[in-house]
Order: structure tokens, then C-alpha cells, then sequence
């Protein structure tokens, strides 16, 4: 996914109220940009990181720029750009279902987003193709990695996130298949669950692995001029 003009860099100022960040321009202008990511954020809101911003498609909208990078050392290894806009995911993944790049998920004649299910909640995609169990997919974005190379999902308890899990087991229960993407918006080799971080979350993963929701993990390829899922990596969690 190319961003449609070049992204705007500066250095953070702060992070507050979860959605705002005040950033320096590189201009030096000082502005206040919306930050799609309502999670802690561990290791990537240090005061000075450089960032990088996209300008708000709405000219209308109260904030005029997106966060969308910051640069880290992201778990004590080399300089990245890791991504922390959580709205990026799923079009990263609607991107990647268009260009039948995720395996897993090829030959589905139909793809539709925000499907109701459950209790009262939506999926993010409903794969559909005749002859087949309907395929429920829910995306994640990853951007925790305490440990070099290891990425880790979520970076705070995450209660909603546990409760879909629950609800993709009890799709395959009934017969349809049912799978998480988690969109790992940083270079890494492996993924797990950060259970010391969120107990329950793991308990509700494991659970779904048990009854059969699949999970996959698929790092990005990063640049100040686009983010593109590229490749799996595997996913460590004990059975």
C-alpha cells in the first residue's frame, strides 16, 4: 500500500489521552496529530523518537496529520520503523486478499468486511466461495517487541480482543473455519502471545487453537513510502 504523498517527518513531543500526539516538524512547526492506536504503545512513545506522519485525507477533519512510524530500536536490535496505526491492518490484509498474496486464504470468491457475528460484534472479513464453510477472519496489528526479533501481541489487557477469540472458536464449533491475521507492522522472526501481559488473552488463544481457529503472523515490508505484508513468520506459542 503506497501512501498517496510523501509522509511528513518530524520528532514526538508526547503521547496523551491515547489518540493525540504532539509532534516537532521538521519545519519546526509544532502540530498535534491523531494516533490510530488505543494500546500502551510500550518502547515506541519516547519523547524525541523521530516519526513520520501522513496528511488527513479529510481537509475538514480537527487534526490534519496521522501517525504512522516511529523509529526504534525495537527490542534492543538496529534502528526500524516500526508502524503503530492501527487502522492500517486491515487494508494492509484487503490489499493482500485482492492480490491473493496470503495462501491460506486463496480461491474465495467473495470477500466482505465488518460481517456481524456472534455477540453483537463484526468480523473483520467473511471469506465466501461455493462448496466451502464460510471463513471467518479477524486482523490484528502488532507493534510490541521487548526481546529483538520477537514479536509480541497485545501490549495491554485486551479483554475485547480475548472475547472475539471465543467467538472465532464457537464459529468453528458450528462449522464454519475461522482464523487470526496478526499484521506485525516491524521486522521480526517469530511471534507469540504476551501472556505475563494479558493473562486471559492467552488463556482465550490457546483455547481457540485447541477447537481449531487458525493462526498466522505476517511481518511487513516498511519504507517512508509505503507498507506492504510480505512474508509469515513462525508463531512459537506452547501447546
Amino acid at each position: 500500500m503506497r501512501f498517496h504523498e510523501p509522509l511528513i517527518g518530524g520528532r514526538l513531543i508526547e503521547r496523551y489521552k491515547r489518540f493525540l500526539a504532539d509532534v516537532v516538524l521538521d519545519t519546526g512547526e509544532k502540530i498535534t496529530a491523531h494516533c490510530a492506536n488505543p494500546g500502551a504503545m510500550l518502547g515506541l512513545k519516547e519523547p524525541g523518537s523521530r516519526v513520520l506522519l501522513s496528511r488527513a485525507s479529510n481537509p475538514k477533519r480537527k487534526l490534519g496529520y496521522n501517525w504512522e512510524f516511529v523509529e526504534v530500536a525495537a527490542g534492543g536490535g538496529p534502528l526500524q520503523l516500526v508502524g503503530i496505526n492501527t487502522s492500517r491492518p486491515n487494508l494492509l490484509v484487503a490489499e493482500a486478499l485482492r492480490e491473493d498474496r496470503l495462501a491460506p486464504f486463496a480461491g474465495y470468491d467473495r470477500v466482505r468486511p465488518e460481517v456481524k457475528y456472534g455477540r453483537n460484534s463484526r468480523i473483520d472479513f467473511l471469506l465466501e466461495k461455493e462448496g466451502a464453510p464460510p471463513c471467518y477472519l479477524e486482523v490484528k496489528n502488532c507493534h510490541l517487541m521487548r526481546e529483538d526479533g520477537f514479536a509480541e501481541f497485545p501490549d495491554c489487557v485486551a479483554a475485547r480482543s480475548a472475547k472475539h477469540l471465543y467467538e472465532l472458536a464457537d464459529m468453528v464449533a458450528s462449522g464454519a473455519r475461522a482464523a487470526l491475521v496478526y499484521v506485525i507492522q516491524m521486522r521480526a522472526g517469530r511471534f507469540d502471545v504476551a501472556r505475563d501481559i494479558d493473562p486471559a488473552y492467552d488463556k482465550a488463544f490457546r483455547h481457540a487453537l485447541a477447537v481449531g481457529v487458525e493462526s498466522y503472523a505476517y511481518i511487513c515490508r516498511i519504507s517512508p513510502d509505503e507498507v506492504t505484508i510480505d512474508h509469515p513468520i513462525e508463531i512459537v506459542t506452547p501447546r
